[in-house]
């Protein structure tokens, strides 16, 4: 069974940065798509960024150029590097893949989540 394993978050003041991981227990080279969600409270959660098993990436407009989504195949792992943190990040984030091709895209597996609180 796949498991996915997120680490790295905590709390931090606005402006500092945070690398998250996600370890997976299989080769990540068999996800077609992996991504990271994040769930702010009382928010719904939501996908801002994703990987394709050949490493084109995908980032939502309103965090380009803070946060990037990047993997390293031979650790099993993917990243997520975030700068200039806002207290708008707090949130859980998750990361997520998906063997099957098909769009749109259907995560069927998930980590726990790793909190992120930014504090102002």
């Amino acid at each position: 069974q796949v498991q996915l394993m997120e680490s790295g978050g905590g709390l931090v003041q606005a402006g500092e940065s945070l690398t998250l991981s996600c370890a997976a227990s299989e080769s990540i080279s068999s996800f077609v798509i992996m991504g990271w969600w994040r769930q702010a409270p009382g928010k719904e959660r939501e996908l801002f960024a994703t990987i394709t098993s050949r490493g084109s990436t995908f980032h939502t407009d309103s965090l380009k150029g803070r946060f990037t989504i990047f993997r390293d195949d031979a650790k099993n792992a993917l990243y997520l590097q975030m700068n200039s943190l806002k207290p708008e990040d707090t949130a859980v984030y998750y990361c997520a893949a998906t063997k099957r091709l098909e769009i749109p895209y259907r995560f069927d597996y998930w980590g726990q989540g790793t909190q992120v609180t930014v504090s102002s």
